[in-house]
């Protein structure tokens, strides 16, 4: 339990330092330079967090898509087989298509969550709302995930195929249009936007809390405030990801339906046929290994997000 008391007196003597903690929004620059230092702290937070967690990632989408059973050896055991059968790099097969998205996709998620955060006057206090703390995550994950959905559709597709299947980002994008149409691109768009409601509203909010709270301690420590972004950062990962992973487990199933020689259309549907086939437990398969690598990608996310929007900003400051 935090002593409420020395909360307040924490904050008269630095200045309020909730205000300046949460997301480096407090520094005083003109809102373009936000914009633009955002977007390039995101890019930068997404592409070494994913990138660090891309083998993982293949591994939970293969078993998503699949009806075997989950166990922490049969993702071992799929690891050990790609890298005998395809080499170590197999292992960050798709990952070039993830770079392609995740890149745009954080850098618009984070500025997007900041502009949202200024438009809904989300200050960064404890008195803020928790509704629109909650909507102003929930805004920034819609608002990226509809600009960047077919290369999402693009990396699930890349994962789970051979190399011979789909070389090249071209490739797959081409054939796609060719074989099922422009609207195949959407294909899952609803469950992956009734999926990325509650994990982007959790995650941000849970982040921003755990730092509002955790900065008092911070402020002056450099080395003890990264540590605390990324602990934030893990336990922010672990609540939204648990939070929306059935719906995961939906949309992976339409993304890849049409090469998986599988009947997934609608979120409705598709639900019935997993609960039918596989039982209540298959819309958490994989979950044990979201807790392993979301947290760990959450943590280096939002860490890497603040130090190098930090010292942009106080660059140009």
């Amino acid at each position: 339990m935090i002593d409420t008391s020395s909360h307040v007196v924490a904050r008269n003597n630095e200045g309020n330092t909730e205000q300046r903690k949460e997301h480096c929004s407090n520094i005083k620059i003109s809102n373009t330079e936000k914009v633009w230092t955002s977007l390039v702290a995101g890019a930068a937070a997404g592409g070494l967090a994913k990138t660090t967690i891309a083998p993982l990632d293949r591994t939970k989408i293969n078993f998503q898509i699949s009806k075997k059973p989950y166990s922490a050896k049969a993702a071992m055991k799929f690891i050990v087989n790609s890298y005998h059968k395809e080499g170590l790099m197999s292992l960050w097969r798709g990952n070039s298509a993830t770079m392609v998205r995740i890149v745009p996709y954080a850098a618009i998620q984070f500025t997007a969550h900041e502009q949202w955060k200024r438009v809904l006057k989300v200050n960064g206090t404890e008195t803020t709302s928790t509704t629109m703390r909650f909507l102003a995550g929930s805004l920034a994950g819609v608002t990226s995930q509809s600009m960047t959905y077919p290369l999402d559709l693009v990396r699930a597709r890349m994962a789970v195929t051979e190399k011979s299947e789909y070389r090249t980002l071209r490739q797959v994008f081409t054939r796609i249009y060719r074989q099922e149409g422009l609207m195949a691109f959407y294909r899952g768009f609803l469950a992956t936007i009734l999926g990325v409601i509650p994990y982007a509203g959790c995650s941000f909010f849970t982040y921003g809390t755990l730092k509002n709270i955790s900065a008092v301690y911070t402020e002056n420590s450099p080395g003890l405030a990264a540590i605390s972004s990324l602990v934030c950062g893990a336990l922010a990962g672990a609540v939204g990801q648990t939070s929306s992973y059935p719906m995961d487990i939906v949309r992976r199933r339409i993304q890849t339906s049409a090469i998986k020689g599988q009947h997934y259309h609608t979120i409705y549907s598709s639900a019935t046929k997993i609960y039918a086939e596989e039982g209540a437990m298959a819309f958490f398969k994989g979950l044990s290994m979201n807790w392993v690598k979301g947290p760990v990608a959450a943590g280096i996310s939002y860490a890497t997000y603040d130090v190098v929007c930090n010292g942009l900003r106080k660059i140009i400051n």
